[in-house]
């Protein structure tokens, strides 16, 4: 009885692990030139990157399927006793997504071989899926910009990658919507494992991978397999760089300083400074082989600084003259009426609130202080 739970538990994770899909599959027929089917046929995928081979065979219908492979650039090769050697290079294969190629042998010797240049067709047609796939999502521009996008709103969000999708909305670090559903409903998959943020539904800025270590996204916007049943709002499936048998490697820093922007206006030339917004992405990535054709590292590193004012606003004082009561500077010549007496009310006059009375026609006025100051003994009187 234990035994048979064992391999229940082990058969319920590899049919997990098969639905994990940040891998993609190439699909198929083999025929002759008559259009007849052909069993048995050798067909090897080799990354064209890593030189890693997956092989399988045609069945009796002629069919075949290569599934679980990494996206990358394939050659694609046929081989079958009696027929010439059938090769096909540059196929990209993509994350979640199935390629048909179908192969056509000619009848011919093993040493012969029929070399053809061209990737998958555009059209899809093994799925009905609508997706997206965003190669080198560092090379998009997705670093937040603007004194308003402080905090993890400017940093390097993957998610900004959304805005190039027809019928999407994504505000940083609030929301992600798709086609008209529920706000942050997506799942988001890193290499097939779920890595939604359940804390902060829709914002992955605070946990996600770095921008430069991803090499692409296939975001299925709808129609997307059942095992996806989960998400409402799309499926982003992301595939992480990873060494090949060339050294690669990259080296980069975001800047954001507030003397790159423009001053604040009706202040003074010579004061002028914008307020203190900087921020600082950087970081470096490092892949390459460790035994060629067999094993491969990859690493990557970036780190964000931010450091910012939040509160500069302008603020004025009095002069030492206001301080001391005398407000003489304060008056204009621009006259703003007269008062019931007939005196000229020029504009920064004060009133001594102690003369108030009233006029013969009934109106209340009040005499100014002698040459616009006010004495020190006044000053408890008027708080």
């Amino acid at each position: 009885m234990r035994s048979l739970f064992v391999s229940f538990c082990l058969l319920l994770t590899a049919s997990i692990a098969f639905g994990q899909s940040d891998r993609g599959a190439v699909t198929g027929a083999i025929s002759d030139a008559t259009g007849a089917v052909i069993p048995r046929a050798s067909v090897v995928a080799t990354n064209t990157e890593t030189a890693a081979k997956y092989e399988t065979i045609s069945t009796d219908t002629g069919n075949y399927t290569l599934s679980q492979l990494p996206p990358g650039v394939y050659q694609l090769s046929v081989e079958l006793p009696g027929f010439k050697r059938y090769v096909r290079q540059g196929i990209t294969v993509l994350v979640a997504q199935t390629l048909r190629i179908d192969v056509a042998l000619e009848v011919g010797a093993a040493t012969d071989e029929v070399t053809v240049n061209a990737d998958a067709p555009l059209l899809r047609t093994e799925s009905s899926d609508v997706s997206y796939v965003i190669k080198a999502p560092e090379e998009l521009p997705i670093f937040g910009v603007g004194g308003n996008l402080s905090g993890s709103a400017g940093i390097r969000n993957p998610l900004a990658m959304v805005q190039m999708i027809p019928g999407s909305t994504w505000t940083p670090n609030s929301l992600v919507r798709l086609n008209g559903t529920p706000a942050n409903t997506q799942s988001w998959r890193v290499e097939g494992q779920d890595a939604s943020n359940s804390g902060t539904p829709g914002v992955p800025a605070q946990s996600q991978p770095s921008v430069d270590a991803i090499q692409e996204v296939a975001i299925q916007t709808s129609n997307f397999a059942a095992e996806y049943g989960q998400a409402g709002g799309g499926v982003f499936n992301v595939t992480m760089k990873s060494g090949t048998n060339q050294f690669h490697g990259t080296a980069y820093e975001y800047l954001v300083n507030e003397a790159f922007n423009s001053g604040n206006p009706f202040t003074d030339i010579g004061t002028n400074p914008g307020p203190r917004a900087r921020r600082n992405d950087y970081g470096f990535t490092f892949g390459g082989p460790i035994r060629r054709d067999k094993t491969f590292f990859f690493v990557s590193f970036e780190q964000f600084r931010e450091t910012t004012v939040v509160n500069n606003a302008y603020q004025t004082v009095p002069t030492q003259a206001y301080r001391n009561g005398d407000f003489r500077t304060a008056i204009t010549s621009r006259i703003i009426g007269n008062d019931p007496l007939g005196r000229q009310m020029l504009e920064g006059m004060i009133y001594d609130p102690a003369t108030t009375r009233a006029a013969a026609d009934g109106r209340l006025f009040r005499d100014p202080f002698p040459n616009n100051t006010i004495r020190n003994d006044r000053w408890f009187l008027l708080r």
